[in-house]
């Protein structure tokens, strides 16, 4: 954003107000309830009071640990880019629909958002399962989606409407193992463990185990299983150490992958772990709790990257959870971000106002993805794939090791250098 520059402690105080508002309005239509605007048309998406952007995480169900993250990162944008003018003057509103854990709460709120809010464009789901079936019905209505958080294999491949701002598995996963390398040059043998009902896990670990066999040339010895609403990892934590492994690398949500990694240090293993995308939430904490101490999770994100941006980011969310953000709720700030500016792009091209929302939400996709964005993330660019929508281009990766606090129930992701 170059205009209406404002210093992040300023910006601050101002944004103490809005968040508050924010917060109220966004909780009116968290548990799936739509805020209940007067079927909106065209005309007045585009020149009313507010542009109506739908967030479609998951705020209930064990994927709400990530979802929640979302919702934080939503919200502080939302009240940042209405402080600095919205799109060109004009606010932005945002309207959540909870897409709980599984697909059909996904086409629901996809259903919701494009039929009865008539939002310009959608950002979310959460989960990549929950993105191969409800995306394909945002595509098929023409109405831009921004992927926050599906790093699955095949995702801006759904169609031309769906552009992926969260990094592909493929480029990010395997930085973690050569972390692990790193601490232990003597690793092995290694054991695997994903959650087999998510499609992002299942994707997520075949890049893993071909990393493991294929890149680094090491013994993998043993496969393990689970379902994102297991809470007892007995058998597979069992099975994991019966291998023997120097390296395990689990990929699963906060919820069930944090309480594999609890399980399997209070059952003895001492060796290094290193989670999936999924752990790149600190409500991870409150999962594993001391023993996510040392986890090593590879991130497209990093708190104290030197862009003028992230830096605001980072002091507004401090302020609000007295933390340094992770990349989740990242990731959704950098969603709204590339909304607003590309809706500012063609507002400066043609009033917003004059378009009905049938060309309104087909200009906007096309803006979107020729766009190029200062982020968070740093400078994101899309590339549009054969048949379908736009992947992200990132130029940096990290890889961060967790480090709990003497509390045993907080702590950081602390970069490796």
């Amino acid at each position: 954003m170059r205009n209406n520059v404002v210093r992040p402690f300023a910006l601050m105080l101002v944004l103490i107000g809005l968040l508050s508002a924010c917060g109220q309005s966004a909780s009116q239509s968290g548990s799936g309830q739509t805020a209940a605007p007067a079927a909106p048309t065209a005309g007045s998406q585009a020149g009313g009071d507010a542009i109506q952007i739908g967030i479609a995480v998951a705020q209930t169900s064990n994927v709400a640990l990530l979802g929640q993250d979302q919702v934080d990162g939503a919200r502080i944008a939302e009240a940042y880019f209405n402080a600095k003018g919205g799109v060109n003057g004009k606010p932005i509103k945002l309207i959540l629909q909870d897409t709980a854990g599984d697909e059909q709460g996904a086409i629901n709120a996809f259903n919701t958002l494009i039929n009865t809010n008539k939002v310009v464009g959608i950002i979310g789901p959460t989960l990549s399962q929950q993105a191969f079936a409800a995306d394909k019905i945002a595509n098929q209505s023409q109405v831009p989606v921004l992927a926050p958080s599906n790093t699955a294999k095949g995702i801006p491949q759904i169609g031309e409407y769906v552009t992926r701002v969260s990094a592909p598995v493929a480029l990010v996963a395997p930085n973690a193992i050569k972390a692990a390398l790193g601490i232990n040059p003597n690793i092995k043998t290694v054991a695997v463990g994903y959650a087999q009902d998510d499609a992002f896990s299942k994707s997520e670990t075949g890049t893993f185990q071909f990393a493991v066999t294929d890149t680094f040339k090491l013994n993998l010895a043993t496969v393990q299983t689970f379902s994102t609403k297991d809470t007892d990892f007995t058998t597979q934590a069992t099975a994991i150490l019966n291998a023997q492994p120097d390296l395990v690398i689990v990929s699963g949500l906060a919820s069930d992958g944090g309480n594999l990694v609890k399980q399997l240090r209070e059952l003895g293993y001492k060796g290094v772990i290193v989670g999936g995308n999924g752990f790149n939430s600190t409500k991870l904490f409150s999962v594993c709790k001391a023993q996510c101490d040392s986890i090593l999770v590879a991130q497209a994100y990093s708190p104290s990257a030197d862009y003028p941006i992230n830096k605001e980011w980072r002091d507004l969310y401090k302020a609000q959870k007295q933390a340094e953000p992770p990349q989740i709720p990242a990731q959704m700030f950098s969603c709204v971000q590339i909304m607003v500016e590309a809706l500012s792009a063609l507002d400066k091209k043609t009033p917003l106002a004059q378009l009905d929302l049938a060309t309104l939400r087909t200009q906007l996709n096309a803006q979107i993805q020729a766009g190029t964005y200062q982020t968070p993330l740093g400078e994101v660019t899309f590339t549009k794939v054969p048949n379908g929508g736009g992947e992200i281009n990132q130029k940096q990766f990290f890889v961060a090791q967790i480090k709990m606090n003497a509390d045993g129930a907080t702590g950081s992701f602390n970069l490796l250098p």
